[in-house]
Formats: C-alpha cells, structure tokens, sequence
C-alpha cells in the first residue's frame, strides 16, 4: 500500500444528514494529529472494501473544521449506481475503521480574513462548510452563499447554517435556490444574487452543470478569472492503496514529453516539513516518481493528475506538466503544479510543499 501516507482511523460515529447524505467522524489517533492536520476545504482519500477489486479509492471532502480539533469528518451524499457512496451510507458504523491517505487539496482560501462568495451545489456544500466555519470562527471575513439543491428536504446541513446565520448575522448571507421551487440554476439568476458581492474571491464547488453555469455567470459579471475556484474531482483509474509506491506509474515519461532523456539533469531543491534537499533530478523523471525513489516522503494520491494530492509550488524555475485535471489558471499562476506529471524544463528547479 502506500506506505506512511496510510492511515487507519476509527469511526466515532455517523449522522444522517438527509435522506441521502450521511457524515462519517473519524478519531485522529494520538501521535498522528500532526499527519493529519489539513486546511478548511481539502478532501481525504478513502479506502472502500469491494469484493470484485479488494478495494476502491474515492476522495471526499472535510466538512469539519480544522480548529475545532480532534476528529474528522466527511459527508457523502448517495451518487445512483455509485458503489463507493452507497456503500460507506450503507456499512459504516461506529467502531469500523477504515484506510484513509493524508488530506490534500488545493480549494482552500489563503486567508480566513477574506470576504468571500461561495456557491455549492448538492453535496459540494462539503469543502464550502469547512471553509465558511472557519472564517467565521477563526477569521474576520465575511461569507455570502448561494446553496442549490433540488428540494427542502435535500438540504445538507440546513440546520447548521441557519444557527450560524442567526449567530454571525452580519457575516454570513445564506441563499438557498431550491429546483423544486426556482427550477434549474441560470446563468441569468446566478447572476443576480452574485452582483453585489463580485469584488470577493469566489469559490464553486458541485455537479458539473452548476460548475459551468456558476463560473459562465461569474465571466459574465467580470469577475477575473483569478478569482474564481472551482473543486474538481476527477474518476481515479488508479487505486494508490492498491499499489506499491514505486508501482507501474514510476517509470520514465514516454515519447511525446518533449523533454530529452539524455540532457544533463536539473539541479533541484525540494523543501517539505521544514526540511530542504537538493537533488540531480533527471530530464525525464517525473518529479513524484523521483522524489519516492529517493526517499522523499512526497504526498500524492492517484499520481494521474486527477486529485491534486500531490501539489507543490514551483518557488523558483520551471517544470512541464503532462496532464492537469483539476488545477486551475490561478493556481498555475501562483506556481502550483502537479508533481505526479512535472518534469524539468530549467536547468535548476525550486519547489515547496509547505
């Protein structure tokens, strides 16, 4: 399995959040607090048992808060003919443990003092509520949030957010668009309830068709594109609790790369839990793939470009990406990469994990 990253954690218990939607409390186990910490809006990778494959792998995202300590805790809303959500509603109870790989993620604000303008759809209230408890909690931001969902009754968290809107009135907005009443979310509605506050940084998390049409409204209101996030979870093809740490994925980038194997390798300098490394980082070596053989303890996840578990920050010269699936230009343009599909393009390289 994948090593260190890997952690066994016992459920403390579950709650049924609608219907269809089921929260699940992890324990953080003492001595492993540390491995485990996490910023408001990042996700865990799960373990869930199958008959036909051993296992499969599927990322959810926090809706706890990270100050208020202690457990974890993800919402999984049933998905139709989804074997992963419909087992954990199904099968967890308290006192089952499940495998879980250390939080990742890059759908995290840069500061809890903020103001900020949030969009979820469905279960992509997730990652939003963890952001929106700690700005009001930790920080001094204010939060405006439009919430879609098809009825009443399948409003995740409805109680929670009308007591924090009662208890933070001139800091948190709450705006609920239900299809049962308003039919689908336009682009023209969206658009409304967003003009006020379009100087804020905007998150949008949900199904692919609220994605779209939220960021088409956003474009349309002239918002920078800079300022606009959007959680993307992509199909992992991989299982990383299935295979080795050096597995199929570690080999050298195939023709087509553009980067030639035989050049002298980059100079590279790496910096994780407050210690620096330097490195000769060969042309073709994935920079995941590199730092893994030599004892780096990188994190990642699905090494396809699929969950951003692996993200660094490029602080100094410039690597090539093979595939990209869920960073977006603000994020590249902040020097955030993929590390599971970097190679070299500068003959030195300086990247961060902190």
């Amino acid at each position: 399995m994948a090593g260190e990253r890997v952690h066994r954690l016992r459920v403390s218990g579950t709650v049924a959040e609608t219907h269809d939607a089921r929260s699940i409390v992890f324990e953080v186990p003492v001595g492993e607090a540390e491995r485990l910490t996490y910023r408001p809006g990042q996700f865990l990778t799960l373990r869930v048992p199958s008959e036909r494959t051993g296992s499969v792998a599927r990322c959810y995202s926090l809706s706890s808060a990270p100050h208020r300590g202690g457990e974890l805790k993800v919402t999984v809303k049933r998905v139709e003919d989804g074997y992963a959500s419909n087992w954990l509603c199904d099968n967890v109870t308290e006192g089952m443990e499940l495998d879980v790989l250390e939080p990742a993620g890059v759908f995290t604000p840069k500061s809890l003092d903020s103001d900020l303008l949030m969009f979820a759809g469905g279960s992509g209230i997730t990652p939003v509520m963890s952001i929106v408890l700690s700005v009001l909690e930790r920080g001094t931001g204010t939060v405006s949030l439009v919430y879609a969902n098809r009825d009443e009754r399948s409003v995740i968290f409805a109680e929670e957010l009308a007591e924090l809107a009662a208890a933070y009135p001139d800091r948190l907005t709450v705006v609920h668009w239900l299809e049962s009443v308003q039919g689908l979310p336009t682009a023209a509605g969206l658009r409304a309830l967003a003009r006020p506050w379009t100087g804020r940084e905007a998150f949008i998390c949900g199904p692919g068709a609220f994605k779209e049409v939220t960021a088409q409204a956003l474009r349309d209101l002239d918002v920078p594109s800079n300022r606009i996030h959007i959680e993307r979870f992509v199909s992992l093809s991989r299982n990383p609790f299935e295979e080795s740490a050096t597995g199929d994925t570690a080999g050298e980038a195939g023709a087509g790369s553009g980067t030639k194997s035989d050049a002298a390798p980059a100079a590279l300098e790496v910096e994780l839990d407050g210690e620096r490394n330097t490195f000769a980082w060969p042309r073709s070596k994935k920079l995941l793939d590199f730092l893994l053989e030599n004892g780096v303890d990188a994190p990642y996840s699905c090494r396809e470009g699929a969950c951003s578990a692996c993200a660094c920050r490029v602080t100094s010269g410039e690597v090539k990406m093979l595939n990209n699936d869920v960073l977006e230009p603000v994020d590249l343009d902040e020097g955030i990469v993929l590390a599971c599909q970097s190679l070299p393009v500068t003959d030195s390289v300086s990247v961060s994990y902190e």
